[in-house]
């Protein structure tokens, strides 16, 4: 029998996500469940009851049946005790969870012989990519926190030179260059802001530049990568050094947005209050590490508070604020996830431990806790033996013998080239010498011509036929041009027709394949 995936409405304060959309439903019914959700369930992102009913879910009015009936409860923030309570014993929850954080709410599950998947657990590797909503969340909470601040600031992002005065161009600092902090850097740049950006892992500089920033770097040499792709807590000495950098850019910029969170831990205190105080009047910060206590310290989680002048944005709900499209993604995110379990597309699914995906993500099964996951260590690699080369084999009888017919071969070749070339000389009439040695210089030089053009801005093959068609052109251009001696005779019509047919193939194959590489081009430029 298939099993019920159910979504909840989210009761979580200034939550408005919600955990799929009608357009999902479809292929989650596709796969072999049934869907049910809780009346009112997407009405903060906009999708009504009546669009899930005609995507083929089946409408609950109340919480209470909606958590008792399900096989599989779809959230987006953690339960509540009252929800875990609702909750059929030996069901699955699949949700962020924050387990770290959490410790209270891992045991309240268990008790309830759940299966819990945690999608803040998804293991930062290529093959579970499809699956990482924190990453999905993440990029829009960077885009949403720059439109944020410039609802705040007083200005314009971009310069401009207008008759009333000159308007110069806002200058953006941001801290930490992981997903929220290029989504931020991107859409900055966009906007036509002057964006500056920082991160405890240098080799991330090459991503800041290829989305319109400059890296700023920290003059302090020490490797900032943790486990799974996070910053790690940094020694006193680079913090040291790290703390000169952020109060230079605070005097300077006009913008700063802080995005640095360390796995299990409180955000770092990167911003201090003397910071704040050196900056412009009018000047914003965007702290997205406020869920987590904030990267400044002047930041009230939750709130948008004025100090010194200075506009600190403390929300911890910027995915939240585009509540449609964050839904979305979280939906599909989901989506990828129910493919994983349930294999065989019958409704039924099964966790299997072994695949490290899942293994990763879930944090508790049949009311165990597994987490956190076993860290799989790469194999450590072995040294090397020293290359031995054999010596050269003696060769057979065989190959000594096929080498000499091929020889042979060859050398008959040429002599029977050169003998019929020598007949030709001795025989033909001089018209025709004279019109083959013009053959085989024309397919020398076409040959040099053709096959040693440099492939530049074009495929190698649309440079040959490139080659080609110049050839072909400046061919029939000599037969529509006057003769250059007075007494030579001029070519007839079909001729000089033919030759313009030529010019008009060519030309349309020229223009077109220059036309064509433009449009290709144009593909890769913002």
């Amino acid at each position: 029998m298939p099993l019920t995936i159910g979504i909840p409405r989210e009761i979580a304060a200034q939550e408005r996500r919600v955990a799929t959309v009608p357009e999902v439903v479809e292929k989650l019914i596709k796969l072999g469940f049934e869907i049910a959700v809780e009346s009112g369930a997407g009405e903060a992102s906009n999708f009504s009851d009546e669009a899930y009913t005609k995507a083929g879910a089946k409408i609950i009015h109340t919480a209470s049946a909606l958590w008792s009936t399900a096989d599989i409860i779809f959230k987006v923030r953690g339960p509540s005790t009252k929800e875990v309570g609702m909750m059929r014993p030996g069901g699955m929850l699949v949700s962020f969870i924050w387990p770290a954080q959490n410790p209270e709410l891992l045991q309240q599950l268990a008790a309830k012989q759940a299966t819990v998947l945690a999608m803040d657990c998804v293991p930062r590797i290529s093959r579970a990519q499809k699956l990482d909503a924190l990453s999905s969340m993440a990029n829009i909470a960077g885009y949403r926190a720059v439109i944020e601040a410039a609802h705040q600031f007083g200005r314009f992002f971009t310069g401009q030179i207008t008759a009333a005065g000159k308007v110069p161009p806002a200058k953006v600092f941001v801290i930490g260059a992981g997903v929220a902090g290029l989504a931020a850097i991107g859409t900055a740049s966009g906007l036509g802001a002057i964006v500056r950006a920082n991160d405890t892992r240098p080799e991330v500089g090459d991503q800041v530049k290829s989305m319109g920033g400059e890296f700023v770097p920290i003059d302090y040499q020490e490797e900032g990568a943790g486990t799974g792709g996070y910053a790690k807590l940094m020694s006193e000495g680079f913090q040291k050094a790290q703390r000169e950098v952020f109060a230079k850019q605070a005097r300077e910029v006009d913008i700063i947005i802080t995005t640095a969170l360390i796995p299990g831990k409180p955000a770092p205190k990167l911003i201090t209050a003397d910071m704040v105080e050196s900056m412009k009047p009018g000047s914003v910060i965007v702290d997205m590490a406020a869920e987590q206590g904030g990267n400044c310290e002047l930041t009230e989680p939750g709130e948008v508070v004025v100090k010194h002048g200075v506009t600190i944005i403390g929300y911890t709900d910027l995915p939240s604020r585009l509540a449609r499209q964050s839904s979305t993604l979280y939906a599909n995110n989901l989506l990828r996830l129910t493919e994983e379990l349930c294999k065989t597309k019958d409704g039924i699914v099964l966790v299997k431990m072994e695949d490290e995906v899942l293994r990763g993500t879930t944090i508790i099964k049949e009311g165990h806790i597994t987490w956190p996951a076993p860290v799989q260590t790469p194999p450590a690699p072995s040294e090397k033996p020293a290359k031995v080369v054999p010596p050269p084999a003696p060769k057979s009888p065989e190959a000594t013998k096929s080498s000499q017919t091929s020889g042979l071969a060859v050398a008959a070749i040429f002599f029977g080239a050169a003998l019929l070339f020598l007949l030709i000389g001795a025989y033909a009439p001089p018209a025709f010498l004279s019109h083959f040695t013009v053959f085989v210089l024309a397919c020398f030089v076409g040959n040099m011509v053709v096959w040693n053009v440099t492939a530049s801005l074009h495929t190698p093959l649309m440079s040959v036929t490139n080659a080609i068609s110049s050839i072909i052109a400046i061919g029939a251009l000599m037969q529509i041009a006057p003769p250059v001696i007075a007494h030579m005779d001029r070519p007839d019509v079909w001729i000089r027709s033919l030759a313009l047919l030529g010019i008009t193939f060519t030309a349309i194959n020229m223009f077109g394949g220059f036309a064509v590489t433009r449009r290709m081009l144009s593909m890769f430029r913002k």
